[in-house]
Parts: C-alpha cells; sequence; structure tokens
C-alpha cells in the first residue's frame, strides 16, 4: 500500500457556460499533474459549466453538454492521474450537483451534493435534487471523502464518510466571497477535522461570475487541525500537495501558507476582480464613467484602472451651472493621477434645450426635485450615447447607502452595466479611497501613490445639482445613516432596534421608509460587486409594492 498521494490542485477561473472553454482549463491542469506524477489532479464544484448557473442548469441542452464534455474529458485524460472535477449529473430523470472522478477513460465514481444551500445567493433547492449519504471513493488504494462546497458545513457527511472507511476528506468548492468568510471556512473545516479526525483539503475556486467573486484560498488542515498549507487569496494557481501516511494516518506535508490580506485589501481586490472579470467574461475591453470630482466616482475610477488598466478608461466630467470649481479641480486632478483619457463635456446648453421643451407644460409650477434630475437624466443619456458610440462599458458610481435610500437618479446617474462599489458603504467608501493611497499592489494596473488627493475624500458630499447642495440636507450624516442601515438591512433589524442602539426614532422610521420605497430603482439597477452577506440582489429579495411598516 502507498504511503504517499499526491494531490495536484487547480484553483482556477471558470466561466459560466463556456464548457469547452473550462474543460479546457481542466485537461490543462490533468497535464501539469501528470508531469508531477501526481495521483488525482481536482478542481472545484461544478467547474465544467462554471459557478453559479442559476436557471441556466436547469435547460436539458445545457446539463446534458455539460455531461457530455465530463465524459470526453475523461477519454481525453485516460492515461495518467485520475481528474476529479464538479459538474451536472443526471440519473432517472433526477438532476444532481455530482463531483465525477474521471480514470481510464470514464468516469469510475460520482459524488452527489446531498445537502443544498437554499439561502443568500443560492436556491440549489430549486435547482437540484438532493443525493444520498455516500461513502467514499477509491483512487488506487487510497479511499478519499469529498463533501461537495455545503456538505463540509455539516458534521453528518463528513462523518458518514469517516465511517466508511475515507482516509482523508477533499473538500470542492464554488464558495463565494464576503468580508471574513475565510475566518466562517476555516472554523468549519476545523469542526470537520476534530469530529473525523482525518486531514481536511479545501479546495475553491477564483474569478467573477455577476455580483459574485470567488476568493480562492485553497488550504490543509491535518488532525488537530493545524494548518498545513494555503494557497493565494484570488490568484489562479495549479499547485501539488502530498500526503504521507504514518502510524497514525494521514499527514499532508506542510507547504506555504500564503499570508491571508487584510479585509480592506480583500474588499478591494474583489471590487477589482469582479470588474475585471464581468467586462472580460462580456467581452468588453474598455469602460467610461462620469467623474464629478466626488469620492464615489473617484473610486471607480481607481478600480477600473486597477482593473483594466488606464490606457482602457474614458472619465467624463459633465458640468452644470451648480458645479464648483473645486470639483472641477478635484477631477481633472483623478485623471492626471490615474493617466485615463479624459473629456470635459458641458451640459447647460442641453438643459437649457430640454427646459424650454418642457417649459409649456411646466408653466405655473416652481422649480423643484424635477429640475435636479433632468440634470442627472442629460448626464446619464450622454454618458449612454459615448459608451454606444465607442463600445465601452458604462460603469455606475453609487455606493450602498446611496443605493439603499434611493438617493440616485433612475435612468439618470443609475445608469450603467456595472457597479464595483454597490456593496460598499459611503463611510467605507472614504476609508477604501485612503487605504488605495497608501497600498499598491501587483495585481493593480493602476500606478502607485496618491491617485485620489485629499480634497475629494475631506470635503462635504455633494450632488451639486443646486446651489450650497450637501448630501446632509437630505439624509443623515453619513455615519448614522450607515449604522442605521447596517442594523435595518444587514442585520435585518427594526426601528426598535435602531432606538435601543441609541439612534433618534425618527430618523430611523424616515431611513426605514425610504429603504422600502426604493425598491423599484434596485430593481432596475446595475449589478454590482458582492461584498457582504446582505448585498442587494439575490441576497436581499423584497417585494417593489409594499405597504408594510414596523410599527412597534
Amino acid at each position: 500500500m502507498a504511503d504517499r498521494f499526491r494531490i495536484m490542485l487547480a484553483q482556477l477561473n471558470p466561466t459560466v457556460g463556456d464548457i469547452e472553454g473550462n474543460a479546457a482549463k481542466a485537461a490543462a491542469a490533468w497535464a501539469q499533474g501528470r508531469d508531477a506524477q501526481a495521483d488525482l489532479v481536482a478542481l472545484p464544484e461544478m467547474f465544467i459549466t462554471g459557478y453559479n448557473t442559476q436557471d441556466l442548469v436547469l435547460k436539458p441542452a445545457f446539463h446534458n453538454a455539460a455531461i457530455e464534455a465530463a465524459q470526453a474529458l475523461a477519454k481525453q485524460c485516460a492515461d495518467g492521474p485520475a481528474l476529479a472535477i464538479g459538474g451536472p449529473w443526471v440519473e432517472a430523470g433526477r438532476l444532481y450537483n455530482a463531483y465525477l472522478i474521471l480514470k481510464g477513460g470514464r468516469i469510475v465514481s460520482k459524488v452527489l451534493k446531498h445537502h443544498l444551500p437554499n439561502e443568500t445567493v443560492f436556491d440549489e433547492v430549486r435547482l437540484y435534487d438532493a443525493g444520498p449519504l455516500g461513502g467514499p471513493y477509491a483512487v488506487g488504494n487510497t479511499r478519499i471523502g469529498s463533501p461537495i462546497c455545503e456538505d463540509g458545513w455539516h458534521e453528518d457527511v463528513a462523518e458518514t464518510l469517516e465511517e466508511t472507511g475515507a482516509e482523508f476528506l477533499l473538500i470542492p468548492n464554488g464558495s463565494p466571497y464576503y468580508r471574513d468568510k475565510y475566518d466562517v471556512r476555516l472554523n468549519h473545516m476545523v469542526a470537520r477535522v476534530v469530529e473525523t479526525g482525518l486531514p481536511v483539503i479545501y479546495l475553491n475556486m477564483v474569478g467573477g461570475q455577476d455580483d459574485q467573486v470567488f476568493d480562492g484560498a485553497t488550504f490543509g488542515l491535518n488532525p488537530g487541525g493545524e494548518l498545513a498549507f494555503r494557497m493565494p487569496v484570488f490568484d489562479e494557481a495549479v499547485q501539488h500537495v502530498d500526503l504521507q501516511r504514518g502510524e497514525d494516518g494521514w499527514r499532508i506535508t506542510p507547504g506555504e501558507v500564503v499570508p491571508q490580506p487584510d479585509a480592506w485589501e480583500q474588499d478591494y481586490r474583489a471590487m477589482v476582480q469582479s470588474l475585471r472579470d464581468y467586462m472580460g467574461k462580456t467581452g468588453f475591453k474598455k469602460a467610461v464613467l462620469g467623474l464629478s470630482g466626488g469620492v464615489d466616482s473617484a473610486l471607480v475610477a481607481a478600480i477600473a484602472v486597477d482593473a483594466i488598466g488606464a490606457e482602457n478608461v474614458r472619465c467624463v466630467m459633465l458640468p452644470s451651472e451648480y458645479t464648483s470649481q473645486g470639483s472641477l479641480d478635484d477631477a481633472e486632478a483623478v485623471a492626471n493621477a490615474l493617466g485615463v483619457h479624459y473629456d470635459f463635456v458641458p451640459i447647460s446648453k442641453g438643459r437649457a434645450a430640454v427646459t424650454e421643451t418642457l417649459a409649456p407644460l411646466f408653466a405655473g409650477h416652481d422649480e423643484d426635485l424635477t429640475e435636479e434630475n433632468i440634470q442627472s437624466r442629460l448626464r446619464g443619456l450622454l454618458l449612454m450615447a459615448i459608451s454606444n458610440k465607442f463600445g465601452e462599458m458604462l460603469l455606475t458610481t453609487g455606493n450602498k447607502s446611496e443605493v439603499a435610500v434611493g438617493y440616485a437618479t433612475i435612468y439618470g446617474d443609475m445608469n450603467g452595466g456595472y457597479n464595483p462599489i454597490k456593496d460598499l458603504y459611503k463611510t467605507r467608501v472614504f476609508e477604501t479611497c485612503r487605504w488605495r493611497n497608501a497600498n499598491h499592489r501587483i495585481w493593480m494596473n493602476g500606478p502607485e501613490g496618491e491617485v485620489i488627493r485629499p480634497s475629494i475624500i475631506d470635503k462635504p458630499p455633494s450632488a451639486e445639482l443646486r446651489e450650497d447642495q450637501k448630501d446632509s440636507d437630505s439624509l443623515p450624516d453619513y455615519p448614522v445613516l450607515d449604522a442605521i442601515l447596517d442594523i435595518l438591512v444587514d442585520q435585518d433589524g427594526s426601528v426598535a432596534d435602531c432606538v435601543a442602539a441609541g439612534f433618534d426614532e425618527v430618523e430611523a422610521r424616515r431611513v426605514e421608509h425610504l429603504i422600502y420605497i426604493s425598491e423599484y430603482k434596485r430593481f432596475q439597477s446595475a449589478p454590482g460587486t458582492r461584498l457582504t452577506p446582505r448585498a442587494f440582489w439575490l441576497d436581499r429579495r423584497y417585494p417593489i409594492v409594499n405597504r408594510w411598516r414596523n410599527r412597534s
């Protein structure tokens, strides 16, 4: 019986629907494993289809094509190590989330996911049938247990595998990022090690898919819970790990433990990676955004440059008579610091034309929010025209605070294809700008040093749609607003919870009201990077028509 088992771990970035491309990535990883004399090459959950597929996997033509691709991959990789890859599987008319073991030209074993997550971004009860609790599969003389993702978070699957002869656990995952998610995963895996006494290898994918970002950070734990290795966070990597058999069973040979970035860096990397992959996987090479001189658009510009390079980013200043000289100077300073293409497109003549056109209809009515929103919508129109003409994806720049309370103009500044800061509260926007000014990493395409000057970060936020306007005229100060939003949105709390935390009841009720009446805007908003477990989209699904209010 062999005393060493080598696994080539492929922490890779699939694309949903690119079955052929994903299979090619798997074959390339398998070839690396063959050259390294691996016994098994392992890829993450649902790798052949990409993940998260949502309802696409229900389409018979799609899941059948994925199964056929896995069978073809088995034949292509017949002469060498076994290959383990996630994908759909159909038995007796039932569709499963499966982990397929390929060896000798065919699929020799199948693991069917038992626990189907049905919360936050996951709807697997809608998509798949639950597989039975099963035993391990054999690769050579070694018996391996592979709980699939959520199955690794439940003790019954791992304990059943240990009781039926598994010698170690290899857990394939499609586990998307949210802030501090790694610690949650680690705690669950330590529990599996303690319960079973077996080594655990947690294999995760990387890359962006719509709002979700998969952050990798594949790791291994030895009996006792000791961290044996950790692979890079967010980066693709293919590397082997060895397990050695001793008197007490198998142990992972210790390897490199790649440092874990702090939460500020991980959030920023998630925003950069999600935008990079969203554009790359949808075919866009260039981006455009309105650069107002404010902090939000400055941060989005920096993210865009770090994601796709300054040569691929266009920033447009669209001033009105209410745009301050400070904003003009700040916008130009950001554009120069980042090295982007910068256009200056005043909207005064266009606004005058719209005002004149509407004058007969609006006669006898005072100017109000309508006229303010015309400015925002005119900017949205012009930016979409630029996007159409030059084939550049328009980026939206509203932060989570604004998205939550509807402090944004639908068909105006909400226009766009993607919003990397959609799940970042305003108070974190300020700090993220400071973090980017002070830090530079190899994965950033933008320049080192200060790219968002302090005057942008420190000035009172304003939409500049009327004379001397400040955000605080319409909203609580952002530290207060964000704290209330954290209770009402992120914690699913009530007005009473806000009051118990020391906030004014009238103010909390006003914020709650704004959240509910803005649902129709969010329903029509661009997708954006998910940074928390309560991001606006799949994590939080509310009716648009909603008269319920918390009166207690």
